[in-house]
């Protein structure tokens, strides 16, 4: 992947330089990945996603006839670099900002964007006011309803919690308490709420009082290195409640990383590319199709962290066919936040309903990894509705 992303830049450094190159030909949409840094692996698999779709998009008419091109920069998962990415795009007064991909980096940026331009954050995490420039990749705020509603109807009402205290954890907790506030989820218990800082090489304190505390799930909600952070102390704690974390962890390389470490049953919420028999929208199915085919034509597969970036390139493209490559930033945000009736990957898209993500409950169905067979396998039906076990 390393090598892909360095043919990639290379590749777009040599057609800056070709001659006769002519930039006016080429539709540019900026876009802010974390290619180095301890999520690395997030930006690399929406990297491979966004080329794919590139190729796709020119292939079907590019927009308004000109060909796309993802310009792409690194932002190492540094939030003050993100800032420093995002005030150059602003001055150049562009309409559209693809990433970044964490809650930290798009928190720090939401002051730049007030009047533009659109920024699409690939991060779960996170919240925008209705109507803002700053729309989302997943449907995070349903999150824990669809957990709770999976893990209550199991019979597993007693939860604890560990989150980070930057501002991902802090918008973490507040779902979580949301989600645990309502009124079908009266039986569900908090019986500890934990937190620790992303840096942290130790969590060996908060889970000793996790399992004191005697769950019947534990909710350790971290991404990447951090995440590996938690399932390690919870390992060595000697503690294997069944235990949820992001979707964004859903990659081969983590699981590569932290396999030995992994609980006997991990669950993520996630997107319906895993729902299998579970997702009945035909519609769904043909852009899950797309999506595949594309990315298999570059040797690649489909997973959670690429589909949060396909969706939004593609409703970003889907915006720009209808108004015109010289949409403005304004043009492109009153039309998303009017979109109802889009179809994506990630199911039907209602941003009326939804303001600045488009997606509800039924965009979610619950995981569990099979570590015998390396995969992912669906144990609820979108929404939460725990399936017949096998």
């Amino acid at each position: 992947m390393r090598r892909f992303i360095a043919l990639v830049l290379a590749a777009a450094l040599l057609a800056l330089l070709a001659p006769g190159a002519n930039a006016a030909d080429t539709y540019e949409i900026n876009v802010i990945l974390p290619l180095t840094g301890n999520i690395a692996f997030v930006g690399a698999d929406e990297l491979q996603s966004l080329k794919s779709l590139e190729a796709y998009v020119n292939r079907t008419g590019g927009i308004g006839g000109r060909p796309l091109s993802f310009v792409v920069a690194d932002d190492q998962n540094d939030p003050k670099t993100s800032v420093q990415l995002v005030q150059n795009l602003v001055a150049k007064n562009v309409p559209v900002i693809i990433g970044p991909s964490s809650p930290q980096s798009c928190a720090a940026v939401a002051p730049l964007i007030q009047n533009g331009p659109v920024q699409y954050c690939l991060a779960q995490a996170g919240s925008s006011l209705p109507g803002s420039y700053q729309f989302w990749s997943n449907p995070y705020d349903p999150t824990f309803a669809v957990t709770y509603r999976y893990f209550r109807e199991r019979g597993l009402h007693k939860i604890a919690y560990i989150v980070s205290t930057d501002g991902g954890g802090q918008d973490a907790e507040r779902t979580i308490l949301a989600g645990a506030a309502l009124p079908e989820n009266k039986d569900m218990q908090l019986v500890a709420r934990e937190h620790f800082s992303p840096g942290d090489l130790s969590v060996a304190a908060q889970m000793a009082r996790i399992k004191a505390a005697d769950p019947d799930v534990l909710i350790a909600w971290a991404t990447g290195t951090p995440a590996g952070t938690l399932l390690r102390g919870a390992h060595d704690a000697g503690l294997d409640f069944p235990t949820y974390t992001s979707a964004g962890n859903i990659n081969p390389n983590f699981f590569k990383q932290y396999g030995p470490v992994l609980p006997t049953n991990l669950y993520f919420g996630t997107n319906p590319l895993y729902a299998g028999d579970a997702l009945n929208v035909p519609a769904t199915r043909s852009a899950i199709a797309t999506m595949t085919a594309e990315l298999a034509a570059a040797g690649a597969k489909p997973d959670m962290t690429g589909v949060a970036a396909w969706d939004p390139a593609m409703l970003v493209v889907t915006a720009l066919r209808k108004l015109g490559p010289d949409a403005s930033a304004a043009k492109l945000r009153d039309y998303l936040v009017s979109l109802r009736g889009y179809v994506g990957v990630n199911g039907p898209y209602d941003f009326r309903a939804t303001p600045q993500r488009g997606l509800s409950v039924n965009s979610m169905v619950i995981v569990r990894w099979d570590p015998v067979h390396n995969t992912e396998v669906a144990v609820s039906k979108l929404g939460g509705e725990p399936l017949p076990a096998k």
